[in-house]
């Protein structure tokens, strides 16, 4: 319990940028002020939070505002995409302040590819400066399916060769930190929350667009997993998102030559980049691909987001930026005029302010969110 309230109190501060006093620490998160007190204490002891500065509240003494000490701990990131592998270090509250990537090995020795991966973890940490006593773990995220419990990849579609990966124990092993793995889509729906453009959201839909897609999803402040950890794989449904069938639907009307046939991941991507360029520049069957991409989205999220009854929808992921505005200029009316998502609420639709690396971002965030994070499930007994 007292490490429950220790969450808490922390998880009050790091959402609150000016700080918090412990008057409004008490009043935010219903514990007493002697247990604020002393939590407090020890977080200071720590040096996870510092004393930053008085409130004047008008009446009596102004009192002092607590913030987190961003640079107090850290965490490691890894993400596996089948195009790139990227890696970050972030700071107590989700800032990257190392990034590395490489273009991930075709071929299947995973051994060596993983051992590329613990290779880049270690030269991250190394290269910042960074005492590795003070991060607190390795996230990692890859794509789906996953096996959460076992820390095993499981066949992904686009990584041929894998198989069913112990991943999680292989870079642990051979970095020396604990790690947790999770898909990708998870990962970056986690980072939203923890530094991202939903920080405040207890209700989120995660639209992830990259070499596959999926959907993130949070319900009442708790992010769905599943029985194996693969909620948000959206089976049948997301062929029609795939870069795949885009660039393909692209070269099948001749908006693409056959040099854009994807062969791989980073074949997509490049063809991906010229059809966005090509219905930028005007050219009118370019931009129908997109709009048609646009719209098979936007039916999608309008049920998801209606399922789920989410009041904020956040976009992104690897390959976003290439078509992030022509794609929200239809998925955002959509939404807005939907029969579906009724207007009981308002639903905020945006793009992610992480960038590309979300679900590098995400993995670190995974970590933070363990370690930090108030989590119910560990008050139940037995």
């Amino acid at each position: 319990m007292a490490d429950f309230n220790e969450s808490v109190v922390l998880d009050a501060i790091r959402r609150h940028a000016d700080g918090l006093s412990r008057v409004e620490l008490a009043r935010a998160t219903g514990l007493s002020a002697q247990t604020v007190s002393n939590i407090t204490r020890r977080l200071l002891d720590q040096g996870v939070a510092r004393e930053a500065g008085k409130l004047n509240t008008g009446s009596g003494k102004p009192r002092t505002l607590l913030r987190v000490v961003p640079a107090s701990r850290y965490a490691l990131g890894v993400h596996l995409d089948p195009a790139l592998i990227t890696t970050v270090l972030v700071d107590l509250l989700g800032t990257v302040v190392a990034r590395r990537s490489r273009r991930t090995p075709r071929g299947g020795d995973t051994d060596r590819i993983a051992a590329g991966m613990a290779a880049s973890v270690s030269a991250l940490v190394a290269g910042a400066g960074i005492d590795a006593g003070r991060v607190l773990g390795l996230g990692i995220a890859a794509p789906g399916p996953i096996d959460a419990a076992a820390g095993r990849v499981v066949d992904p579609p686009e990584l041929p060769g894998w198989g069913r990966y112990p991943l999680r124990d292989r870079l642990s092993e051979a970095t020396g930190f604990p790690a947790l793995l999770d898909k990708d889509v998870t990962a970056a729906v986690v980072a939203e929350r923890w530094a991202g453009a939903a920080t405040d959201s207890r209700n989120l839909l995660f639209f992830y667009f990259g070499t596959g897609s999926g959907m993130g999803l949070v319900v009442e402040d708790t992010v769905l997993r599943g029985a194996s950890g693969n909620a948000g794989e959206v089976g049948g449904l997301g062929a029609g998102f795939a870069v795949r069938t885009v660039v393909d639907e692209a070269i099948s009307l001749g908006v693409l030559g056959a040099e854009y046939t994807v062969r791989d991941p980073a074949d997509a991507q490049r063809g991906l980049e010229r059809l966005a360029g090509l219905a930028a520049a005007g050219d009118r069957p370019a931009a129908g691909v997109v709009d048609r991409l646009a719209v098979r989205i936007g039916r999608g999220v309008c049920a998801a987001a209606t399922l789920l009854d989410a009041d904020n929808v956040v976009f992104g992921g690897p390959l976003w930026h290439l078509l992030d505005a022509p794609l929200l200029a239809t998925i955002e009316p959509m939404v807005a005029s939907s029969p579906f998502v009724r207007p009981v609420h308002p639903t905020t639709v945006a793009t992610t302010t992480l960038g590309q690396d979300v679900a590098a971002i995400g993995a670190a965030s995974l970590v933070l969110d363990s370690a930090l994070s108030a989590q119910p499930h560990t008050l139940l007994l037995g």
